[in-house]
């Protein structure tokens, strides 16, 4: 069993001086972020925000998924989100190599077959990126006053660009 002990004793530091108790979970700044899992990027800090300025969905490439535009639903109509950026970035695993060659190198970790497990690859990642800002801005729950953009993180230079 892994010891987790080394997590809770960060998160006694961090509860020490914790100061976002009692905060009712709007986004003060109007701000969701859609992005990757990639432990390179810093969703808050990329865009100069701070804990409780956004709303932030993470999942493998950024990709708008039903989860996804289910909590972008309920930020605009609940949690004072007026804007949404959805954020791929370079080098990303899921944009940089085929369906076949994850299941490969999953199933060599796993020890297990891996061919029935979809990675959802993309293979033109602007051309994704501008499908996922389209699923944002045509849902029926999301109003044309909420601004939709789409950028892609370099993660060697901690540049957005902003394709949509």
């Amino acid at each position: 069993m892994v010891s987790f002990d080394d997590l809770l004793a960060a998160n006694r530091e961090f509860a020490a001086d914790f100061s976002y108790g009692g905060f009712d979970g709007v986004a003060r700044a109007g701000v969701a972020i859609v992005t990757c899992m990639d432990s390179r990027i810093d969703p808050l800090g990329i865009i100069g925000l701070e804990p409780g300025d956004a709303k932030i969905f993470r999942n493998p490439g950024g990709r708008v998924t039903e989860a996804a535009l289910e909590a972008i639903v309920l930020g605009v109509h609940l949690l004072n989100v007026r804007r949404v950026l959805v954020v791929p970035h370079t080098r990303c695993a899921v944009a940089s190599n085929s369906e076949e060659t994850l299941r490969e190198r999953v199933a060599a970790s796993a020890g297990v077959d891996a061919t029935w497990q979809r990675f959802h690859v993309i293979e033109d990642q602007v051309a994704t990126l501008g499908l996922d800002v389209h699923r944002v801005t045509s849902h029926p729950l999301i109003p044309d006053t909420v601004e939709v953009g789409g950028f892609v993180y370099d993660v060697d230079t901690g540049l957005l660009t902003q394709h949509v």
